[in-house]
Parts: C-alpha cells; sequence; structure tokens
C-alpha cells in the first residue's frame, strides 16, 4: 500500500540527529521492508518549545493551507498513485498534527499514530491549542501504535475502540552489532585514544542540549564524581549547543573521560562493543534508542527509571533502574557493576537477547504489517 508519513516533532530529513529523528527513520524502513510505499509527506515542524500562543496559532494556520495543498495534489494523482494511509509520528501537545486528520478525512483513508501523547493538565496551559489539537487528532486516529506504556492510561480512553491501540516495541536494526568484535574494537580503540583497556569502561552516548539532555550529563558528573576512587574510564559520545555545560558537568571527572563526538553507526556500535557498562540518568526520557543499541552490544545498563525506560531495560535481569535525579543510588549501581564483572557479563547476555528477541526491527515488521493490513481490508 502507499502511506504518507509525516512526522510533526521532527521530520526524518531533518539535519539535526536525534532520537525522534532515527525512529522516524526506523518506522520508515519497517513498513517498506514490509513491501508498502513510504512517502513523506510534509516537513513541516509544528514543535513549539516555549508554548507560545502566536506560534501555535500561527503553526495551526499554516498547517491548514498545507493541508489543502496536499489534498489537492492527491487529488491530482491517479488512483493507485494515492496515498491509502495517513501515518504520523509522535503527536502531543507540543507537536499537534495540523495535517493528517483533514487530509485523511478528504481523501477517505484511515488515519494511523504511532506514539501519541496525551496531557490531560494542558487543557489550560500555555499549549492549549495543541493539546486540543492533540486530542482531536487522537480521538480521530483509526489506530494507534503505542511505543511507551506510560502513554497508554490517557491515550486508550480517547479511541473510539480500545482495540485500536496496538503496542509496538520501540526497536532498532540489530544487525549493526551481531557481528562486531568487542575484544578487537577494544583494542583499537584503546591503542587510538591512549585508554587503559584493563579498567571498566563506562559509555554514555547522547546529544549535548539544555534541558533534560544537560541535566541528565550533570546528574552523571554527580554520580561518578563519587566513584573516583574505583577505576574506570568514562567514554562520552555526543555533542552539541549545550557541549561546554556538559564540559562543566563532567570537569569534576578530570582526566577519567575520552570525549568522542558525531561517529556513524558502524563507528557506534564498535564503541559499544568495546565498553563495559552503559550509564544514563535518563531525565525526562522517552525510552531511549541508546539503552537499545547498548543491550544489542551486550552491555548492561545503569539507567534512570523515567517514561518508558523499563519498557527495554528489564531492571535485575539486562540492568538496573534507579529512581531519576538521585546521583547517590545511581552511583550505587555503577559501582556495583564496577565491582562485579561476573554480573556485568551475565547483563549483558540478557541485555542482547533482549534486544534481539524483542526490539529487533524484524518483530516491528511483523506487528506494523499486521494491523495496516487489518485496517485496509477492514
Amino acid at each position: 500500500m502507499n502511506i504518507a508519513f509525516y512526522a510533526p516533532l521532527k521530520p526524518p530529513d531533518h539535519p539535526n540527529p536525534s532520537g525522534d529523528r532515527r525512529m522516524a527513520r526506523l518506522l520508515m524502513d519497517a513498513m517498506e521492508r514490509a513491501g508498502h510505499t513510504v512517502e513523506q509527506a510534509s516537513g513541516l515542524r509544528s514543535y513549539d518549545r516555549e508554548g507560545d500562543a502566536v506560534r501555535q496559532r500561527r503553526m495551526r494556520d499554516l498547517g491548514g493551507r498545507m493541508a489543502k495543498r496536499l489534498i489537492r495534489r492527491y487529488q491530482k494523482r491517479p488512483a493507485r498513485s494515492r496515498p491509502q494511509v495517513w501515518f504520523t509520528y509522535h503527536l502531543y501537545h507540543k507537536a499537534p498534527d495540523w495535517l493528517g486528520p483533514a487530509v485523511s478525512a478528504a481523501l477517505g483513508i484511515p488515519y494511523v499514530i504511532a506514539e501519541a501523547s496525551f496531557a490531560p493538565k494542558q487543557e489550560n496551559g500555555p499549549w492549549a491549542e495543541g493539546h486540543d489539537a492533540a486530542l482531536r487528532a487522537i480521538a480521530l486516529a483509526d489506530l494507534v501504535f503505542c511505543l511507551n506504556s506510560n502513554d497508554r492510561s490517557c491515550v486508550q480512553p480517547m479511541l473510539k475502540d480500545p482495540s485500536r491501540l496496538i503496542a509496538l516495541a520501540p526497536f532498532i536494526d540489530t544487525e549493526h552489532f551481531a557481528y562486531v568484535d568487542g575484544a578487537d574494537c577494544r583494542r583499537r580503540i584503546s591503542e587510538v585514544h591512549g585508554i587503559e583497556p584493563n579498567v571498566p569502561w563506562l559509555l554514555t552516548v547522547a546529544m549535548m542540549r539544555p534541558g533534560a539532555k544537560s541535566a541528565s550529563y550533570s546528574i552523571l558528573g554527580e554520580a561518578l564524581a563519587k566513584l573516583m576512587e574505583r577505576p574506570w574510564r568514562l567514554l562520552a559520545c555526543g555533542y552539541g549547543t549545550a557541549s561546554k555545560e556538559v564540559a562543566a558537568a563532567l570537569a569534576p571527572l578530570g582526566d577519567r573521560v575520552t570525549w568522542f563526538k558525531e561517529l556513524t553507526m558502524e563507528e557506534l556500535a564498535r564503541l559499544y562493543a568495546a565498553s563495559d557498562i552503559y550509564a544514563w540518568p535518563a531525565v525526562d526520557e522517552a525510552y531511549g534508542m541508546a539503552f537499545l543499541e547498548a543491550q544489542a552490544a551486550g552491555l548492561p545498563v545503569v539507567a534512570g527509571r523515567a517514561g518508558g525506560v523499563p519498557d527495554i531495560v528489564s531492571d535485575g535481569l539486562s540492568g538496573i533502574l534507579v529512581p531519576v535525579n538521585d546521583a547517590a543510588l545511581f552511583a550505587a549501581a555503577v559501582d556495583e557493576l564496577i565491582g562485579d564483572a561476573a554480573k556485568r557479563r551475565a547483563m549483558g547476555k540478557a541485555a542482547r537477547r533482549l534486544a534481539f528477541d524483542k526490539h529487533d526491527i524484524k518483530t516491528a515488521v511483523r506487528v506494523l504489517n499486521d494491523a495496516l493490513c487489518r485496517l485496509t481490508a477492514s
């Protein structure tokens, strides 16, 4: 089938990498692997970070005009070339969908959402316009794929039929991590960057942005500063506008930090495979693509118990989850794994099985394809 794909928070062709852009691309890839034709419908980014009512109204009006143009464009196509499904990824009050409901209604096609979030407390807040748009869109949806179990309780009651909510585990292409030789990667990285190979390597991979990311780096720095008597090395991979703030947050760790900037997926896979523990406090994290990558590479995870993180990190099996914003407990969890190599290895093996069995793109292909085919056949 022909699928019109739209991501109002961050389009898949946006120049700045992020977990949202990554998941948007993976969703398109998964549906294409199922044999469907997926076309990006628009690059309109409706995201409003600040709660600016004027911007929200402007985006509403712009979205209305763009929806009319899309409708005219699609209606000029031969019937076999028109979209048969509209698919919106990551819709919520800060990034509502001003296009999909109108286009779907005009073309008479199903309207599908992946990762819809709804916050009733925003009804009269600074994102009221976006809140109302998100409410209407979710209520109109013919199908909603739920990637974060935290969203279920608010989204499901808004649907015409509760069965329209389909669980879809966050996923990656585990093939990138299937055949990487961790020992060889560690030797090469040790030689190139002058890192002592015989101490535990802690890894974190995250953009350096203001807000939640900077807060997570601050907690990481505070936690690891409590473990300076332990032998370890932190490999910090990321870049962004808050790089100075991140450097200051990790400054107490001195020369224990080795910095990596933008890496390709192949380079990242080698970095994961060479490491021993993945550590990230996960402030305000939806679920965290890097947790999936780390586990696919066989790393145990230490993380904050935020959002949908427990959906992908099994506490006590593939990692250790602690309360968000608790640097002391985060330090204790990292310390536990630093001091217990056998536990690290056991958790790493479980993490790899979890990633390959439940969070691989092949599983997502089946879930997406089955649900979409049932929807269009009904």
